[in-house]
């Protein structure tokens, strides 16, 4: 399906971290011709300002936190293109050494995200959630600004590294609860108002710069590396393979599955909420 895009500029809003940028580099660099009759422009941001910035429209195309997706279906339309689903992993809540207690202070990387989410479902007690950006989240822990933290991205891989102790591994807590369907972090989202024929170029044209992207994988890793916050090789090839996978190409029904199992989790949250 073709679309009339002419002399139109389509603004593209993005995370740094390693799997987005895999997914997106290709088109990034020109390495796949734009979407017909079009310029696209780039802007990356952390995942929190990501959710932030689709809820006030600001740009056309952005990735947001699958959570966020599911609040946003009336102004936005989730794109089966482009999205994180962790098959093994998922955000990991961890804590200083020698806590000994649950947590009651945990940093989080924004209330909008799916780790949050499922945080809130996963944990029987109330807590108070400090947000911050998810790469200072070790440093707040470490810091005593929090008991305990929800990392995600590279971090959530690292969490031995910094000394910290596991006390909840959320991707297993949702594989025991949803008997293996795919873990829905993050989804891309259009703007609803757009040309009727833009969703499916922009799915086609994220799939392409996907395959092109593993095509030419010297060609923009350098790009990827330059973004992403941990620089080892070996913590970037972790995460890409983490979270780009066939639920990145097309989420498909077992995707769509995901993301209605999220929407419940998030109904009976705010069930509770309402409760108390």
């Amino acid at each position: 399906m073709s679309a009339d895009l002419s002399a139109e500029t389509i603004n593209v809003a993005i995370s740094p971290c390693p799997n987005d940028s895999f997914i997106f580099s290709a088109w990034v660099m020109g390495l796949i011709p734009d979407l017909e009759n079009s310029r696209t422009r780039f802007f990356w941001q952390d995942i929190d300002v990501l959710n932030r910035w689709a809820a006030q429209g600001k740009c056309r195309v952005t990735k947001v936190s699958a959570s966020q997706a599911l609040e946003m279906e009336e102004a936005c339309e989730i794109l089966s293109a482009g999205g994180a689903f962790g098959l093994e992993h998922g955000p990991k809540l961890v804590s200083r050494r020698g806590l000994g207690k649950r947590p009651e202070k945990i940093a989080v990387p924004g209330l909008q995200t799916t780790a949050f989410t499922l945080l809130r479902s996963a944990l029987d007690y109330e807590f108070e959630p400090l947000s911050m950006p998810f790469n200072q989240i070790v440093d707040g822990i470490l810091a005593g600004k929090a008991e305990a933290g929800l990392l995600i991205h590279e971090t959530a891989l690292l969490y031995r590294d910094y000394k910290l102790d596991l006390v909840l591994d959320l991707g297993r807590w949702w594989e025991n609860q949803t008997s293996g369907l795919p873990l829905p972090l993050g989804c891309v989202v259009l703007r609803k108002g757009s040309d009727p024929g833009l969703k499916s170029l922009v799915e086609e044209q994220i799939r392409a710069s996907l395959d092109a992207g593993r095509a030419q994988r010297s060609v923009i890793m350098p790009l990827v590396v330059h973004l992403a916050q941990e620089l080892d090789p070996k913590v970037i090839d972790r995460h890409i393979q983490a979270y780009v996978n066939e639920y990145t190409r097309d989420m498909g029904p077992q995707g769509a599955q995901a993301l209605e199992v999220l929407r419940a989790l998030k109904h009976t949250a705010r069930q509770s909420a309402a409760k108390k």
